[in-house]
């Protein structure tokens, strides 16, 4: 019975930075058929979390208050499961993996590769998920009340001032960056799936701002009969890009990178690892 109930060992640092490299090489090694595809079906797959936040908030008796909040989120967070079980490509997903790679090679070689990636991940996720986001526009598409859900989610994104925006895109860029460290840690897919359904929940809960997911949100509200203006999707856009890159990359990617860089010089240098040790 206990062997039933032992836990796998955890990972080492260390080795999940080197999983975490291996799986960067992958990504900036697709070809941009390969990139354009996983990355337009991002985009898309995406775009069922939303609904599935709209859809389960109007069928929250409006006397529930804040609650109906909470059930989107947890409603949003199967979008980002859909995500990391097809291995598709959302745009800060590729911060920490591709970075590792970078870390692990040439820095030089790899650099337009990187740009290559983050690039057409953009923006091949913004026009799948453009995609659907029309198609669910489109007036009786969505069940009852989901539309004016979405909608009010918009014009909150929308008419926020820019700071809290940056300070949410922060938070937002450091759980997907998270998130992909962690789907390297977990080694078993059931794992993946949990740990891709809290942060997904936990992003949707802020609402902490994804550059992609926050877009969307403002575009269907553009195509809707929210109060928003073409600008605001392009503000709202700008100011998660630059906060989700300070989250992502410069708090989570680098503090890991730092972290890797100090474990292989204590190496180098007769250090050993508490496992070692032991």
């Amino acid at each position: 019975m206990a062997r039933c109930f032992r836990m796998a060992k955890a990972l080492d640092p260390a080795k999940i930075f080197e999983r975490s490299a291996a799986e960067g090489s992958r990504r900036l090694n697709q070809t941009l058929l390969q990139l354009l595809a996983t990355a337009f079906i991002a985009g898309f797959t995406v775009v069922f979390g939303i609904i599935a936040m709209g859809t389960v908030e109007a069928l929250v008796p409006p006397e529930w208050g804040h609650l109906s909040k909470l059930l989107g989120a947890l409603a949003f967070g199967l979008g980002i499961v859909f995500l990391v079980v097809g291995r598709a490509e959302l745009f800060s997903e590729n911060f920490f993996d591709p970075i590792a790679a970078m870390f692990q090679s040439d820095h030089h070689r790899l650099v337009g590769k990187l740009v290559r990636l983050w690039v057409v991940s953009l923006i091949l996720n913004l026009i799948g998920g453009a995609l659907f986001i029309v198609i669910a526009s489109v007036n009786g598409t969505l069940p009852h009340g989901a539309a004016e859900a979405l909608n009010r989610i918009a014009e909150e994104i929308a008419h926020r001032p820019w700071l809290p925006t940056f300070t949410r895109a922060i938070i937002g860029g450091a759980l997907v960056a998270l998130l992909s460290y962690l789907v390297i840690a977990s080694e078993e897919t059931i794992s993946r799936i949990v740990v891709a359904y809290v942060v997904g929940v936990l992003v949707a809960l802020g609402p902490f701002d994804h550059v992609i997911v926050s877009m969307l949100h403002v575009g269907f509200g553009l195509l809707s009969t929210a109060n928003v203006e073409p600008s605001h999707v392009a503000e709202v856009g700008l100011i998660a890009l630059a906060g989700n890159l300070v989250g992502g990359v410069g708090l989570v990617t680098l503090s890991h990178v730092a972290q890797d860089k100090a474990a292989e010089r204590n190496s180098r240098h007769g250090g050993g690892s508490e496992d070692e040790a032991q």
